[in-house]
Order: structure tokens, then sequence, then C-alpha cells
């Protein structure tokens, strides 16, 4: 169901920050960049079935979110919008979607990949701010970015980058910590900027992800990755309610994304997933050794995977996250659900 504040008045706009859960072609669009989506079988079923740089078999959660709000898809990646600088501000009005696959909340998650990270995702807003300043006036653009949603899903290729290195260092709760603390850093510079309305994304259950199920001799999830997620869901929980109690007017949804999936893991039946361990899309065990490419193989019921390729979700499951975030209730959503966030001005 898609449900439309135009009754209301114009949309909220929509702006996306964060990873490749929400990147629709940014990568794309860095020549640089090892991290892409651009090649079939992603995309496969996207209207045309073409491959949008999305990390997945189709719309992505940042589309779906878009959708439930009355758009027809996320809006583009910013780098796009930049090629057409004669209406610039214009199409800010509708939002940016900023998110850049293998990036994260550390400046050094995905330095050596060719992405942006999220601290020059933030930097790109300031330029946007600058832009509708420019064109409507600072008291009008504090008033369009006080009713915009903000949307960030992050922190997953923190935890298993640091996961994977060999110079594990800290305990777990303080390296969670030192990415709590980079967190505020970044959301205090986007309310400075303007933003009132933040949607937060938690870690999902990455130990559970097809490619690190491999590393379990029995397939079973990486529970001490899993431990990492759950920790960092408490950090960001305490983080939004000291944020929201110190500024005036902020207001946020902190989507539950581990239990979420966590309660889709244990319960597939129920969401006609038939493999909630397998990759749709890859090769070796549990086709999730190698990635998506046009030699993988593809499973042909999409819609009953969790997973489309090593990491990432199929369509089908990134709509029912949008759905549990946009409509759910406190036990994954909270302390209100995104609807409630988009409407209350």
């Amino acid at each position: 169901m898609v449900v439309s504040h135009s009754a209301d008045g114009p949309l909220p706009a929509l702006f996306i920050l964060g990873d490749s859960t929400a990147d629709v072609g940014t990568n794309t669009l860095l020549p640089q960049s090892v991290v892409r989506a651009d090649l079939p079988f992603n995309g496969i079923d996207f209207p045309h079935s073409r491959p949008t740089g999305r990390f997945s078999n189709g719309f992505n959660t940042a589309d779906f979110l878009a959708k439930h709000i009355g758009y027809r898809r996320s809006p583009p990646p910013f780098l796009s919008i930049l090629s057409h600088s004669s209406s610039l501000s214009k199409k800010f009005l509708r939002g940016v979607n900023f998110a850049s696959g293998g990036s994260g909340i550390l400046d050094t998650t995905g330095q050596t990949l060719g992405i942006i990270t999220l601290g020059a995702q933030i930097q790109q807003f300031a330029t946007v701010h600058s832009n509708l300043t420019a064109a409507i006036g600072p008291e009008e653009t504090e008033k369009f970015l006080s009713k915009s949603l903000f949307v960030i899903s992050t922190g997953s290729n923190d935890i298993i980058n640091y996961f994977q290195s060999n110079n594990r260092t800290l305990p777990k709760e303080e390296f969670i910590q030192n990415l709590g603390y980079a967190y505020e850093n970044h959301l205090r510079t986007l309310f400075d900027l303007g933003a009132r309305k933040f949607g937060i994304l938690s870690v999902p259950p990455i130990g559970c992800c097809p490619s690190l199920r491999t590393l379990d001799p029995s397939y079973g999830c990486l529970e001490e990755m899993n431990e990492y997620a759950t920790f960092f869901y408490t950090t960001i929980q305490a983080l939004m309610q000291r944020l929201s109690s110190e500024y005036q007017g902020m207001k946020y949804s902190l989507g539950n994304a581990y239990d979420m999936a966590m309660y889709v893991v244990n319960n597939p039946v129920a969401f006609n997933f038939t493999d909630v361990k397998s990759a749709c899309c890859g090769g070796g065990k549990l086709n999730a050794q190698s990635p998506c490419v046009p030699t993988a193989a593809l499973c042909s019921d999409r819609d009953k995977y969790l997973f489309w390729d090593l990491f990432h979700p199929t369509k089908h499951a990134c709509k029912l996250a949008a759905f549990t975030l946009y409509t759910g209730e406190p036990v994954f959503v909270s302390p209100i659900n995104f609807s409630q966030l988009a409407m209350d001005n």
C-alpha cells in the first residue's frame, strides 16, 4: 500500500544517506569505485530488467520507503543531479540520495574502495543546503528542511571491516562506543544544517548473511558478529534519546533492523520465504562464496529468498522491511514509526 500525504500539502522531501542498502546508483557514477552493482543480474526485477546500481534484484528499501511517502521511487543520486546544474534547486526539492555502497560511519571504512564516506555524503548535503538557501532564502530553506525526512542506513560495513581485520585491539564495547561517538558527530552536523526528522536504520544481524554463514561449519549465524550488531542498536538507541532531549524540534524513528530480520529468519513461512540462508545470485557454498556477476548461478523463485547476494536482501525482503519501518509497532520501530515521523509537523 502506498500512502500519499498530498492531501495535506506537498510531500516531505527525502534525503537518504548510508551504504549499499540504500544506494540507488551512486557508485555506478564513481569510475574509481570497486563496489558496484551495474551488471546483470542486479536489477533483473527492476523495470526493463536493467541494473541501476542497486544491490538488489529490483527496488531496495530506500525505494519502498519513498513509495510509502508518495513517490515513485527513491530520489536520484546526488551525483546524477549535479549533471543537470541548470535546475539544481528545483530537483533538490524532492530530496536526494547520497548513499554509497561500501561506506560506513568511520571515514576509514571503505576509503580504499573509491566510494563516498558518510562524512563526505554530509558535505554533499551541505552543498544542497547552500543551493537551496541561494534559491529560496534561509527562512524557507529552514522551514523546508524541518519537514523533510533524513533516512540513514549505515554501520554494517564498519563492524564487518573491524571484525575481519587483523588488528582487533579494542574490546567490542569500546569499538561500538567509538562508532557511536562518530555517529553522534555526523548527526549533530546534519542538525546544524537544518535536519530535524531522522529515520534511522540500525545494523541487521550481519552474522546471518550468506557470506558469513559460510564461515560456520553448520552454516549457522556467526553469533559474535551479531553481538556487535545488537550492542550497536542499544548504543544508537541511547544516543537518539539523548540528542532528541538536547535538541528542541528534533524527532526520530529508530528501526530495529536486527529484531526485524531475526523475526523473519525464525519465522520464514509466515512471510512466504523458503530460503533464509542462501544467496539467490552467486556461487559456491550457500551460493555465497562469489559475487552476483553475469556468470553467477541465479535462483528462479526470487521472492522466496531473503538474500539476493552475499550480503544484501532481495526486493521482496526490502519491501517487507520498508513496510515494517513505515507502519510497524514499537517492538520494531520506536518511539514512533516512519509514517508518524513523516506526518508529524
